[in-house]
């Protein structure tokens, strides 16, 4: 019997997450005499009773473990952790708040049985999620495809299937500070399959993605993957500097051969205020780098587990 491990990361679900479960183990129950199951929930420290509930639910379920991160750590580190507790043949990632469909996770592990290392799923264009988030999501892709070097199919989700040999992948070998798994699992490659599914609005709550949270983990997925806004930084200065040199020609010229020789204080100041404009913008983007290396550098855990909640506390592995 195979071992599948279900990783959910919560924050702030406390009005849905018995609903979540619930409909969770309405679809791994009829699939138990195939597989065993193991349901991780890492709570990103909300500050609600999600924690409580969950508490609750690993009392009674000796298949739920819970995992509650010390602060709030984001997203991405709370799948890290799910990864490195959840031993298993394959992992499941999806996310608590019913937006991704349990409903899929049996055809997930068809396409696991049939070979498939990762199972992506594929989200589907559909109207959840607001028309300026769909249209900058969809922006994010083209823009990442054509910076890196590896393809990241458009509506990709931190939805998917993973194999045993990919997760160890995860745990040993690539520990970065500032993970972008939608990036890493692509990189990694190996057998990846794809599923299309459809993105349910969700039942309670609101999106824990603000607008900047959504720009800032877009701004780490391309400087992660990919050097070209440094060499972009490198072409322009050279470009400025051939333009400035044109200028001096052309101002040296209009002052030997010109009876007029009207001295040009506007365009004087809008070619000063682009250079330091330019300037200013690719500082921000050296600054984007050096902020990158400085957390690898320093070497901190990604993240700290204070407390795990399972029925048999007594087997808990408290970090």
């Amino acid at each position: 019997m195979k071992t599948i491990g279900v990783v959910v990361p919560v924050y702030r679900e406390e009005e849905g997450i018995e609903r979540f479960h619930a409909r969770l183990s309405a679809v791994l129950d009829p699939l138990g005499d195939r597989y065993r199951f193991t349901i991780v929930y890492v709570v990103d420290k909300s500050p609600d009773a999600t924690e409580v509930k969950l508490e609750r639910i690993a009392a009674t379920c000796p298949d739920v473990v819970v995992l509650v991160l010390s602060r709030r750590f984001g997203h991405q580190a709370a799948l890290i952790a799910g990864i490195d507790r959840c031993r298993a043949d394959a992992l499941v990632m999806l996310d608590g708040d019913l937006q991704h469909p349990p409903e899929a996770i049996p055809r997930m592990l068809e396409r696991f049985e049939a070979g498939a290392d990762i199972v992506q799923m594929i989200r589907r264009d559909t109207m959840t999620g607001g028309t300026i988030k769909r249209r900058l999501s969809q922006w994010f892709y083209r823009v990442f495809t054509r910076l890196s070097p590896i393809t990241i199919p458009q509506g990709s989700a931190d939805f998917r299937l993973l194999s045993d040999r990919v997760a160890e992948v995860f745990r040993s070998e690539i520990r970065e500070q500032n993970p972008f798994l939608r990036g890493l699992v692509f990189w990694v490659g190996f057998n990846i399959a794809y599923l299309p599914f459809e993105c349910q609005a969700r039942l309670h709550g609101e999106t824990k993605y603000s607008l900047g949270r959504l720009v800032s983990f877009a701004v780490n997925g391309v400087c992660s993957f990919s050097k070209v806004p440094l060499r972009v930084c490198t072409v322009s200065g050279i470009a400025l500097a051939l333009f400035s040199l044109v200028l001096a020609g052309l101002q040296v010229l209009a002052y030997l051969f010109s009876a007029r020789n009207v001295p040009g204080w506007a365009s004087l100041m809008s070619m000063l205020c682009l250079a330091t404009g330019v300037q200013l913008f690719f500082v921000g983007i050296l600054g984007e780098y050096v902020g990158l290396i400085f957390d690898e550098v320093k070497r901190r855990p990604r993240y700290l587990v204070e407390r795990v909640h399972q029925a048999d506390a007594a087997a808990a592995d408290r970090r």
